[in-house]
């Protein structure tokens, strides 16, 4: 068997889990552009918390490691990757303004794959994308920057990401992995090579596009399911029903599925339908279903802070220049990833209404939020009280709180991920 060294571009939430697991069996170079993350990660220490500096020193090499080693060497240097025969783009598909697929951070990883890789080499892809996206965007930069032809001098394959952020039972390891190939034979390989550390055992695709395809509805499918229990929740809001009564009741039948309301961010869910129905409308069809979900989840931050000024205005309370304490910012509970977080939209819909907004949130980091929303967050909990408070992710810290003693005598209290046993004055 061939001596596999793997070169990991992208180190973030999804590359690094990955590329730790792989460097426990292979010799792995993990890349990424950001110099002081490569530094945190030859120290030991994962920001985003996804691995545990236990776990990375378990794995870390001062050095880079040759064929037919183990150990993990992190880099910023793309010369370092040179000698690597698996190369895996682990790197975020984001939407731009207008949510059209920015595929700018995989044809910046394409070149620099393309700069190093030479024949026989195999690049896998992980990143979300619309199907056709490997195949037809990514592998002409690589062909065009390394002279080399696809399926002649190098391979490439699929094998869409699983990862959920901040979980810590669904590791890498334990969520079946998808794979594809370029050709029958590199399929195999690429197989081989994923099924020799992923427990949990893969499925090898027919094609690339089906990997891709399979992906992309993953979330689009949990898009639109999330989307519809908002929809409830409006209506039942409406006639004054609780939602999640509601929800408890219908999930005793065993084919019900429990899905519940709240805000849809974060770097997948919010994001990946957006790529499919960019490619259907490349087609000539409109996909409604998608789109509808897509447009009723985006909605849900600025349907929250009206909801919050109707308690408000409910409780006599004077709304202009009242303060409001929004507890948590991230785009879900017990994770610093702020990506693509929707409780954005809630803060800036309230302060449309001349509203002041404080953010507490133990775990994002202050300076990213500053620098990706332009909004001041803090970590300790602040020492006052407030006209309203919003539970907007379900933080472990903010389920021990007593969060009823946060607000004023007349306050309102208003929970977005109804999990809060106290009594409440709104709830999605």
């Amino acid at each position: 068997m061939e001596e596999i060294k793997i070169g990991v571009v992208g180190l973030g939430y999804v590359g690094l889990p990955l590329a730790r697991l792989f460097a426990t069996k292979y010799a792995v170079v993990g890349f990424d552009l950001k110099k002081e993350r490569i530094e945190a990660l030859n120290r030991g220490i994962d920001r985003t918390l996804e691995v545990s500096e236990e776990g990375m020193r378990s794995v870390l090499r001062p050095s880079v490691p040759k064929r037919g080693e183990k150990g993990l060497y992190c880099s910023c240097d793309p010369e370092d990757l040179r000698d690597c025969n698996y190369y895996i783009i682990t790197v975020p598909t984001p939407v731009d303004k207008h949510n059209r697929p920015d595929l700018t951070p995989l044809i910046r990883a394409s070149e620099t794959v393309g700069q190093v890789i030479v024949r026989g080499d195999i690049v896998i892809y992980e990143s979300t994308v619309y199907p056709g996206a490997t195949e037809e965007d990514c592998i002409p930069v690589i062909e065009r920057v390394s002279g080399l032809k696809y399926n002649v001098d190098f391979f490439a394959g699929y094998s869409p990401e699983r990862i959920n952020p901040g979980d810590k039972q669904h590791t890498v390891e334990k969520i079946k992995k998808v794979t594809s190939g370029s050709t029958p034979e590199i399929g195999r390989k690429i197989n081989e090579v994923y099924a020799s550390v992923i427990t949990a055992g893969t499925h090898l695709a027919p094609t690339i596009k089906v990997a891709e395809a399979a992906k992309v509805i993953e979330n689009s499918q949990r898009d639109i399911n999330i989307a519809f229990v908002n929809e409830l929740a409006k209506i039942f809001n409406l006639m004054q029903i609780d939602t999640m009564a509601v929800l408890e009741a219908a999930a005793t039948k065993w084919n019900f599925l429990p899905f519940r309301p709240g805000l849809v961010g974060g770097h997948c869910i919010g994001v990946d339908p957006y790529y499919l129905a960019q490619k259907a409308q490349e087609y000539g069809y409109h996909p409604e279903i998608i789109l509808a979900g897509r447009r009723m989840n985006d909605g849900m931050g600025e349907y929250v802070a009206k909801q919050v000024l109707k308690c408000m205005i409910k409780k006599g309370q004077c709304v202009k220049e009242s303060r409001i304490l929004v507890l948590g910012i991230t785009f879900k509970e017990n994770c610093p990833d702020v990506r693509n977080t929707k409780v954005v939209d809630i803060i800036n819909a309230l302060k449309d209404y001349d509203l002041q907004v404080d953010i507490y949130d133990p775990w994002a980091s202050p300076a990213e939020v500053e620098k990706e929303y332009g909004l001041k967050v803090m970590n300790e909990l602040p020492a006052r009280q407030y006209e309203a408070v919003v539970l907007a992710v379900a933080h472990r810290q903010f389920r021990e709180l007593n969060i009823k003693t946060l607000c004023k005598a007349n306050g309102v209290l208003y929970d977005v991920k109804g999990v809060l046993e106290c009594e409440c004055d709104g709830r999605l």
